[in-house]
């Protein structure tokens, strides 16, 4: 059987077992305590080794660690009344373990509130383009206006990005049939323009080659050519009268200077001199 004595060694040992295991705590690099005097807060400790007055302190852990928190879808209705479903994530961490535990009841789920209706309300200020062309503003906005409210419970919002915007069928398929008809337009645009652009050239060549009869009759012959060159078996091509034009002026000369004969010369007369009664 134990004695008294024993047993008061007994409860001594298991006293002050309990008094270190209540005092000691030992913090992580990226761990702070938060540490209360009889409910009043005291200092901010760690990281290493903290000691604790046995059942007169107490503390709080705080990770200063970037948090990533994942945004639920929400329903958004854009300015132009666009019903859609949009998710984010958020990556923040705290900066201030005393304001973090001072200021807020429980900072996560309180930023994770905050950033949903910061989100919808963001969000339902632009237009359904907007949303879609410029996502990476509109998550530095809803990122500025988080960090500036999250400041004073010593949080630091770091980055938030938009990660999906689901539409419904009918405005997939509504925003398909815009960007078709914008394609088509393009197209119709750039055709218009390289007419008027082929028409334009055209017209300051026939301009050249107007002001210039010889290069005109080049570029006949080489048409030609270039025809010969497709072993076409017949090609009927009009000569230009002013290819013409110099040889016939040759034949009209040699006509003139040509003699005739008497016979037809008198014939000639006979047709020419009138005949009095």
């Amino acid at each position: 059987m134990f004695s008294i004595e024993a047993f008061l060694v007994f409860f001594v040992l298991f006293a002050v077992a309990v008094c270190l295991m209540a005092s000691v705590r030992i913090l992580r690099e990226y761990e702070r305590a938060v540490v209360f005097t009889l409910g009043r807060f005291e200092r901010v400790k760690g990281p290493g080794l903290v000691l604790l007055a046995p059942f007169i302190q107490e503390m709080v852990r705080v990770d200063l660690r970037i948090q990533v928190i994942e945004i639920p879808s929400q329903d958004v209705i854009s300015r132009d009344n666009v019903s859609m479903k949009v998710d984010a994530v958020l990556y923040f961490n705290v900066v201030n373990p005393e304001r973090a535990i001072i200021k807020v009841q429980n900072y996560l789920p309180a930023t994770n509130m905050l950033a949903q209706t910061t989100l919808r309300a963001v969000l339902g200020q632009h237009e359904l383009d907007e949303m879609l062309s410029e996502r990476k503003k509109l998550s530095a906005d809803v990122q500025s206006i988080l960090d500036a409210q999250t400041e004073t419970w010593g949080i630091k919002v770091s980055n938030v990005e938009i990660r999906t915007v689901e539409l419904t069928e009918n405005m997939v398929r509504a925003i398909a049939k815009q960007a078709e008809a914008e394609r088509d337009r393009r197209a119709k645009v750039i055709h218009a323009e390289a007419e008027f652009q082929a028409s334009q050239t055209l017209v300051n060549a026939a301009k050249i080659l107007g002001s210039i009869p010889a290069a005109m009759q080049l570029r006949y012959l080489q048409t030609l050519t270039e025809i010969g060159a497709e072993q076409n078996s017949t090609v009927v091509f009009p000569m230009p009268i002013d290819i013409m034009k110099p040889f016939l002026e040759i034949i009209e000369k040699a006509d003139r200077s040509m003699p005739r004969p008497n016979g037809s010369d008198k014939a000639a007369l006979t047709t020419q001199t009138p005949v009095e009664h």
